[in-house]
């Protein structure tokens, strides 16, 4: 088992402070092993045993615990007569109805560390999760990064630039290194936890019964990976597959999905103006071996798989990230955090003089000092221009910098 220090890190100020701690997103990226690293950090400091109480949802174990009084009732009578600090984990909680009133209740008597994980992204914001509502730090965890990736690899590392190849094909799930790295074996797992995904998070939470038009959309999203359109052209398309299905069933569907982390939706931002437009944003896969999966590798379509892995990236690393705006010009870009901005374009290859014009004039019109990136996967460079920065894409994953 690897550990995540980049996670384990952030944590670790928060342990034992009256705060809970809430590990949020999408199934298997590795929120249980995160969990139980945690706990065996807890063990390194001579914590006992029984002063640890593990909960997860996900095991036939804990099925009995179906909403807030299963919850209480089971952790009062396991840390009945145990004296010291004490530690919950609880697994998965949004499969226990209300939860929130126990651990509402049990942050109040002081005497247990709460860690909990959850695969909703709805997971905070109900009227009863106002009950804990600043008295919690969440914790996003996300598919490898590519560091990690080539950490998970061990002695099945080759080149940087094979592994790489690797990454975009399969993505970042950590169980892909369980298996060889083939087509086949690796394309019918990640299907597999795309499944887990569309039923238990979607279908069964909330009760679809059209799942043809939920797969549908789902594939639309994944298929636009990296281009700026809107639910309305989603459901114009769907009209012309001959599926009739309003607007507002559109934005609930692609709610669901955005929900289970396995998509994210990134607004766009009028650079001039200084705001948020409302209408037309970009969507981006979760995992991008997921969306492989599901609608095969295309090499064709690499420059949008790479702006999707940048985009995690970004996200990884806590910033907002937004699309850029100036006029009719796009920066792929905007990632801001503390005070620091960030300006990104991605490309493929400065193959042509076309393309270079098209990567640097929006960067070259925006006027401040903030640093701005052209990322690509190109190895001859030439020298950055008027202050932009020519950098290899791999080494902007590989940094510590930013």
């Amino acid at each position: 088992m690897y550990t995540r220090n980049f996670y384990l890190d952030k944590i670790k100020p928060f342990i034992k402070k009256p705060v809970i701690k809430v590990i949020t997103g999408m199934r298997r990226v590795g929120k249980s092993y995160f969990l139980k690293q945690i706990i065996g950090l807890l063990r390194q400091q001579n914590v006992p045993d029984k002063n640890i109480l593990y909960i997860d949802k996900e095991q036939l174990d804990f099925d009995f615990i179906q909403d807030y009084l299963h919850l209480d009732k089971y952790i009062n009578e396991q840390f009945s007569n145990i004296t010291g600090d004490k530690y919950l984990f609880v697994d998965e909680i949004q499969d226990i109805q209300q939860w929130e009133k126990t651990i509402n209740s049990l942050l109040n008597k002081g005497n247990i560390d709460i860690f909990i994980t959850g695969s909703n992204a709805h997971l905070l914001s109900s009227e009863l999760a106002t009950l804990i509502s600043g008295r919690y730090i969440e914790f996003p965890i996300y598919t490898l990064s590519f560091k990690e990736f080539l950490q998970f690899r061990g002695d099945k590392k080759k080149e940087t630039v094979n592994e790489f190849q690797n990454y975009i094909r399969f993505g970042g799930l950590p169980a892909l290194h369980h298996f060889d790295l083939i087509e086949d074996v690796v394309y019918q797992y990640l299907k597999s936890v795309y499944d887990t995904i569309l039923l238990k998070d979607i279908i069964k939470r909330n009760n679809i019964r059209n799942t043809h038009l939920l797969e549908n959309i789902n594939k639309y999203l994944f298929e636009n990976t990296g281009n700026i359109f809107s639910a309305k052209r989603v459901s114009d398309y769907l009209k012309s597959q001959k599926l009739n299905v309003g607007l507002d069933t559109v934005q609930n569907y692609i709610g669901y999905l955005l929900s289970t982390f396995a998509a994210y939706k990134v607004q766009r931002y009028d650079i001039k103006g200084k705001r948020i437009l409302e209408i037309h944003e970009k969507y981006f896969a979760g995992d991008v071996g997921i969306r492989h999966a599901l609608l095969s590798y295309k090499e064709t379509e690499i420059a949008g798989v790479l702006e999707n892995l940048v985009f995690l990236e970004l996200k990884r690393r806590n910033y907002s990230v937004y699309i850029g705006r100036l006029g009719d010009k796009e920066i792929d870009f905007i990632a801001e955090k503390e005070g620091k901005r960030l300006y990104i374009q991605v490309a493929y290859l400065l193959a042509t003089a076309e393309v270079v014009t098209r990567e640097f004039t929006p960067l070259q019109q925006v006027k401040n000092n903030y640093p701005k990136f052209v990322l690509t996967l190109d190895t001859i460079w030439g020298n950055d221009f008027e202050g932009i920065k020519r950098m290899n894409l791999m080494d902007f994953l590989l940094s510590d910098e930013f």
